[in-house]
């Protein structure tokens, strides 16, 4: 058989397993950059949430994805993976047997992954607890060889525009109500901003309807820049990335607007930033007065509620002018 007629050979398949939410998969992007890079004739499958799809291939890394959750961010009992085994699988989703089991489950001849106790066969690097999340899963990658920098984050300029143009964008909403900054409070700064003439608007996710509804009643918002539900990725991304600046507790929409270059003021109470914060730059501010605490707990925390609004304007007077390209300056760097 001539080489032009001789079969292709198959192509090598990759699986990571991050089963987690937005503001997890947009903190994995450096990592799954530098996978992309270093298997380059792969197909890299990604493990996650069904409705992450539009945010895995906005990272330009991810080919398909596979859908795989469970509830309160377990691990997944097991993923609906078809055909041989996965040449190379990666853990992203954690440091511990569960995650460690699953892939081991599909038999790849490869995986990479954090060292354990509980799983000796894996000799992986060291897991440190008080690391930043886009640092840690780099140097995962790094200690197998495979170079990562936490830096490469930024995603490109959504095809979708604005809805609001120039605007404030509120999200009060996050995951628990450990990282729920009051209601009062946003509504407080919504009010002071458009004293000002700056259009506010705020936003929510499908099951924060009351919520939203209660910052714009407090301040006073007109319906058209209420948009509460939860917005289709696309349309999230478009008003994120024309946005004045964002400002929100710890959870996705922050990390969103972080790839996009979006100025952010966000607010940390149980968990610092040291850990889940924005990198170092002008156009993010991290507000956090500590100390730690519980992320899962159903109020509002201590050091979250030391935060006052007038803290948050201020800091959104110090914020520089959001950039008009694709991506912002080259001088990003990572938290550490």
């Amino acid at each position: 058989m001539s080489p032009r007629h001789a079969p292709a050979a198959p192509r090598g398949r990759l699986l990571v397993l991050r089963a987690l939410g937005l503001g997890d998969l947009l903190a994995g992007v450096p990592a799954l950059r530098a996978l992309r890079r270093a298997f380059p004739g792969y197909e890299l499958v990604l493990a996650a949430p069904a409705g992450l799809a539009p945010v895995a291939a906005a990272t330009g890394a991810v080919d398909r994805l596979l859908p795989a959750s469970a509830p309160a961010r377990a691990v997944p009992r097991a993923l609906a993976w078809t055909g041989p085994p996965p040449d190379v699988a990666v853990d992203l989703h954690g440091n511990g047997p569960p995650s460690h089991r699953l892939l081991q489950s599909l038999r790849p001849p490869r995986l990479l992954a954090f060292a354990h106790p509980g799983t000796p066969e894996i000799e992986g690097p060291p897991w440190y607890a008080e690391e930043h999340e886009r640092d840690r899963w780099c140097r995962l990658l790094r200690w197998y060889g495979v170079d990562a920098d936490p830096a490469d984050l930024l995603l490109s300029r959504p095809r979708t525009p604005s809805s609001a143009p120039g605007a404030v964008v509120l999200h009060p909403g996050a995951g628990a109500g450990a990282r729920r900054w009051p209601a009062e409070r946003y509504a407080a700064v919504a009010t002071a901003l458009r004293e000002r003439g700056r259009r506010v608007v705020v936003t929510g996710g499908a099951d924060e309807e009351d919520l939203v509804a209660r910052v714009a009643g407090l301040a006073g918002l007109p319906g058209a820049d209420v948009l509460a539900g939860g917005l289709p990725f696309d349309r999230l991304a478009g008003l994120v990335a024309g946005a004045r600046a964002v400002v929100s507790g710890d959870t996705g929409i922050a990390h969103l607007a972080v790839a996009h270059a979006t100025p952010t003021v966000t607010l940390f109470g149980p968990v610092p930033p040291a850990l889940w914060g924005p990198p170092r730059h002008p156009r993010h501010i991290a507000l956090w007065h500590g100390p730690p605490g519980d992320p899962h707990g159903r109020r509002p925390g201590p050091a979250l509620l030391r935060i006052t609004p007038d803290e948050v304007l201020r800091a959104l007077d110090r914020l520089p002018a959001a950039p008009t390209g694709p991506h912002a300056p080259p001088e990003e760097v990572s938290t550490r």
